[in-house]
C-alpha cells in the first residue's frame, strides 16, 4: 500500500534504490473512511500526510461558523499543519477525507532521517519548501486581488481533475468566494465555450 509513496520518493525526489527500502519503513499507512477526521483544531499534528488514495482537505472555521479551505490533496500530495509539525503549536485547522483515503504518515524524523542519508532528498525536500512558500504567495495575491473568474482558473491549473470530485461549494470555499459567484463564473465559461484541460 506504499506504491504511490516509493514512486514518488524515487521518480520526483530521486532516491536511490538502496535507500528506499529504509525510508519506507519508517512511515506508516492507515486509512481513512469519508467524512472521518484527521485533525482537529487544539490537537498538536505529529505527522504529515502523502496521500496515496483519496482527497484530503485542510480547513480552519471563521468566527462568522464558514469553512474556508486552505489545502486539497489529492494523491500523490503532502498535506500537514508545517506550523503544528514543526513548531509544535496546537493546530488550528481542521483535516478531514473527502473520499475513503490511505494515507502515508510521516514525521520529522523521517525527514531528517532522509536528508540524512539521501542528497537527493534533501535537496528535493528544499525544492518542496520553496515551492510552497512560492504557492502560498501566489494563493495570497489571488485572494486580496484577482477576480473569482481568475481563481478559479487558477484552481483548475492547480487541481485540474478535482472539479468532478469536490462539491461546489467547497471549491466556492478554497476561493473565497459564495458558490452563487462560482456558478456564476462558471456559467460564463461555459458561454465562452472554456473547457478545463
Amino acid at each position: 500500500m506504499k506504491q504511490n509513496f516509493y514512486n514518488y520518493l524515487q521518480n520526483k525526489a530521486l532516491v536511490k534504490a538502496e535507500h528506499l527500502a529504509q525510508l519506507t519503513e519508517l512511515v506508516s499507512v492507515k486509512e481513512f473512511k469519508k467524512d472521518a477526521f484527521l485533525l482537529s483544531p487544539g490537537q498538536i499534528c505529529e505527522r504529515a500526510l502523502f496521500v496515496e488514495k483519496g482527497l484530503v482537505r485542510l480547513y480552519s472555521i471563521g468566527q462568522d461558523g464558514k469553512e474556508h479551505i486552505v489545502q486539497f490533496a489529492p494523491e500523490n500530495w503532502f498535506i500537514g499543519d508545517r506550523e503544528s509539525i514543526y513548531f509544535r503549536q496546537p493546530s488550528t485547522y481542521y483535516m478531514d477525507a473527502i473520499e475513503d483515503s490511505t494515507v502515508i504518515l510521516f514525521d520529522q524524523h523521517f525527514v531528517e532521517t532522509a536528508s540524512e542519508i539521501s542528497p537527493e532528498f534533501r535537496m528535493y525536500n528544499e525544492y518542496l519548501l520553496q515551492n510552497h512558500i512560492r504557492q502560498l504567495q501566489n494563493r495570497i495575491n489571488l485572494l486580496i486581488g484577482s477576480s473569482a473568474e481568475k481563481r478559479y482558473l487558477e484552481f483548475i491549473r492547480l487541481y485540474p481533475d478535482l472539479t468532478l470530485r469536490v462539491p461546489q461549494w467547497m471549491i466556492a470555499s478554497y476561493l473565497g468566494i459564495t458558490p452563487e459567484s462560482l456558478s456564476r463564473v462558471r456559467k460564463e465559461l461555459a458561454k465562452r465555450n472554456f473547457k478545463p484541460l
